[in-house]
């Protein structure tokens, strides 16, 4: 049995689950009052929000009316990488058949041209390409030609002066075409996209006190024994906003900040770690409350940078939260114990919370009243203070007059 290292907090042996809101009940409507857009609220209701980003990473964002699509033919090998494995297969065959079979018409053409196909078994004849006899042999003789291969049988002869060009120009552009070839497969194959399905998120974000501050803090780990190096996390508000001028903006990006400015963003990602983000005067939560927190649309985009350890190339990992997965009044269940000679992490917990006494207030309102409470005391300290001093004196007073009247009783006594 593992024996559970003092230093970790201790929490409850049963999660606290959150209670299951009851299914509710459909009426039947005619899809001709559907059609007609009544009642929209509760058609909303029923859709959800669109996330700007899915649990997984992918963004539900797609580009509609781009009219200037010759810029990805400008960047051709970017957008050969960026299309789907089938698409990509499709354009590697086709790139090489192509130039197989449009040099293997050439060498047919030129055959035809010479009149090497009139002369087949005519050993006067010298011929631009040996045992070249159709447009099949000069197939062959193009694949031969342009993947080295050399079988030995179809060979070119030196009274050709136009097939040793064709030759030339062939070897050229071939190699051409397998550099840029095997070069977009290698990066398609060597992108560390999958590596970013090691790196889990929380499923929920939770809000509640740290150091007697709100606190909005999510999970991160890497499932990986090769580490993320330099890893680094970010956070982004989505909001839709309107200006004070009336402008409307919609899914508006707000920074959160999770410890830029301490360097806590920076990341040492050996076992799951809290981020945490304090809500204070700079945060966008500094006066949301737990019961607008209910009622408010947005979404908290989180983004996990960093190199994997076994190639150096960077992987981006991205989830992401909306309203109803923020827990107010939770905190994560501990995930590390403390083995014979190392620590071990368990990943059953790692979605886990449970609840802790949190105010329902907003940050604000508690800033508030903790500034009213130290006021207090800061008052009423130094009031007791002056009313000690006042006491102090008073004793004083009545000491000095007992030690005057005993002197003066003395002197009056010696002289009799």
């Amino acid at each position: 049995m593992a024996k559970e290292n003092s230093a970790f907090s201790t929490i409850p042996e049963t999660p606290i689950s959150e209670p299951k809101a009851p299914l509710p009940s459909r009426q039947p409507k005619s899809a001709a009052l559907r059609r007609l857009g009544e009642e929209p609220e509760k058609a909303e209701k029923k859709r959800g929000r669109q996330r700007y980003v899915e649990k997984d990473g992918k963004c539900n964002v797609q580009h509609g009316n781009v009219r200037e699509t010759y810029r990805y033919l400008t960047d051709i090998f970017t957008t050969l990488v960026d299309l789907k494995w089938r698409f990509s297969l499709l354009v590697f065959i086709l790139a090489y058949a192509v130039t197989w079979l449009f040099f293997g018409l050439i060498w047919w053409f030129i055959a035809y041209c010479r009149g090497d196909l009139d002369h087949l078994g005519d050993d006067a004849w010298t011929p631009c390409v040996n045992n070249l006899n159709g447009f099949v042999s000069a197939f062959l003789f193009s694949i031969e030609t342009e993947t080295t291969i050399g079988y030995g049988h179809r060979v070119i002869t030196d009274k050709c002066p136009e097939g040793i060009i064709l030759l030339l120009l062939q070897a050229i552009l071939g190699s051409m075409v397998n550099a840029f070839m095997v070069g977009c497969m290698f990066v398609k194959i060597s992108q560390p996209n999958k590596r970013a399905e090691t790196l889990v998120f929380s499923s929920h974000a939770v809000i509640s006190l740290r150091d007697d501050r709100l606190c909005l803090m999510f999970r991160v780990g890497d499932l990986r024994n090769s580490h993320i190096v330099e890893a680094s996390i970010r956070a982004k508000l989505i909001k839709s906003k309107q200006t004070q001028e009336g402008e409307f903006i919609p899914l508006n990006q707000t920074d959160i900040n999770v410890g830029f400015e301490t360097g806590d963003d920076r990341l040492f990602l050996v076992s799951p770690l809290i981020i945490s983000h304090e809500i204070n005067e700079h945060s966008p939560f500094w006066e949301v409350s737990k019961e607008q927190l209910q009622k408010d649309e947005f979404e908290i985009v989180v983004i996990l940078e960093g190199m994997v350890e076994a190639t150096g190339m960077t992987c981006q990992a991205r989830s992401s939260y909306l309203m109803d997965e923020v827990l107010w009044g939770h905190r994560f269940m501990s995930v590390l114990s403390l083995e014979d000679g190392f620590y071990e992490v368990d990943y059953n917990s790692f979605h886990q919370t449970f609840e802790v006494p949190t105010p329902s207030c907003s940050a604000r309102e508690l800033a508030d009243a903790a500034a009213r409470m130290d006021a207090h005391l800061y008052w009423s300290i130094p009031s007791q203070l002056d009313e000690k001093v006042e006491d102090g004196t008073e004793k004083g007073e009545d000491g000095d007059k007992e030690r005057n009247g005993n002197l003066m009783n003395a002197e009056s006594e010696s002289k009799v």
